[in-house]
């Protein structure tokens, strides 16, 4: 039997034990050192805890400047991240998060914080997953598994003309990675408006062996009727013109099917592996335009690709004459992936006015 080093646990093997040794980083205890925990004299909370002292809530969280980038994690391997929590205050597409495995000096995730969390709207909206869960008010949770051999280093950037407060907890294990475990990878992408007859690209330009395993999208509708008739594809290991992997519909490839229509509304849902887990209507005055939120994570039908992969979708909607009409729609999403290094460089991220939510 395979010895059981410690990174993920289910339920299948909680009862077995392992020398893997837990550790969690917070304001709290910065450097996640054994015994370090709760020992801090100054803080955010310094002021409320000044009749009590030391050890009762001295520094909780941390204030991120305009323009700012802290170091929420450095932490020497081998090990694995197991869960991360977080609430950020301001505007979610102007913090962002950024991971770096192993010493790289570019970042295997790039993402605006509640587009990772799968809450690309500024608006809070549940998920329960199991990658992901977003919890009453602002509670960002992800349980993606990340080893690492080297180094794990996490910051957060404050692009904002305000500051910032950030809470969190990065929980942890320091143990030894197996060498077939490969390197987490988010990227974020945004195309506002998506021109007329293009498709919108998910993920392009991944190189090295690994597997996708999930999906967010941010999709503004730009036109009245359906809108997700467009087929998402996979182009694996040196396809052109035409994919592996075509799906037959945006709804289709979410887990849903007829245009998310119960009784002729939309229908939220939310599930271990896939949902339209926000839908944003129009008020009548300035919230004009339809906006969603849906996910979806390959957690038991990854796709897997030994050299390359792109990945893309059409925006796709209905005119005169029974035909399809292409949409220009304000479309974001963030890709997951797992693969070996080195992480191929990411395009340049949007700049804060492209990025933000109007």
């Amino acid at each position: 039997m395979t010895p059981f080093n410690g990174l993920g646990m289910n339920l299948g093997n909680l009862s077995r034990l392992s020398h893997a040794r837990t550790r969690s980083i917070s304001p709290e205890n910065f450097t996640g050192e054994k015994g370090k925990g709760g020992m801090a004299t100054e803080g955010t909370g310094a002021s409320c805890a000044r009749e009590l002292g030391q050890g009762w809530k001295i520094s909780p969280s941390i204030r991120i400047e305009p323009g700012e980038t802290r170091v929420l994690a450095d932490i020497e391997g081998p090990g694995a991240i197991q869960q991360i929590w977080m609430t950020p205050t301001g505007h979610w597409r102007f913090s962002i998060l950024r991971i770096y495995w192993d010493d790289q000096e570019q970042p295997s995730v790039e993402c605006p914080v509640g587009d990772f969390f799968a809450c690309g709207w500024q608006k809070y909206a549940q998920v329960s997953s199991l990658a992901v869960c977003v919890n009453p008010g602002s509670a960002f949770n992800c349980y993606w598994e990340m080893p690492f051999r080297r180094r794990c280093r996490i910051t957060m950037t404050n692009i904002a003309t305000d500051a910032m407060v950030l809470y969190y907890q990065i929980n942890y294990t320091l143990t030894d990675v197996p060498e077939d475990c490969a390197y987490f990878h988010a990227q974020f992408r945004r195309t506002n408006p998506l021109p007329y007859g293009e498709v919108y690209t998910i993920l392009d330009g991944v190189r090295g062996q690994g597997h996708y395993v999930g999906t967010y999208m941010a999709w503004q509708v730009n036109n009245t009727g359906w809108w997700g008739e467009g087929e998402i594809k996979f182009y694996l290991d040196g396809d052109e013109e035409f994919p592996t992997i075509c799906g037959t519909g945006t709804e289709d490839y979410f887990c849903g099917s007829y245009n998310f229509d119960v009784g002729g509304q939309y229908r939220e849902f939310t599930t271990p592996y896939s949902g339209l887990c926000q839908v944003i209507r129009p008020d009548g005055t300035y919230q004009s335009q339809q906006r969603f939120g849906m996910y979806r994570w390959h957690i038991m039908d990854p796709v897997r690709f030994e050299r390359d992969l792109r990945v893309t979708i059409q925006a796709l909607g209905w005119r005169s004459g029974g035909r399809y009409l292409p949409l220009q729609d304000d479309i974001a999403s963030v890709a997951f992936w797992y693969q070996t290094l080195p992480t191929a460089p990411f395009p340049a991220l949007p700049d804060k006015d492209y990025l933000e939510i109007i």
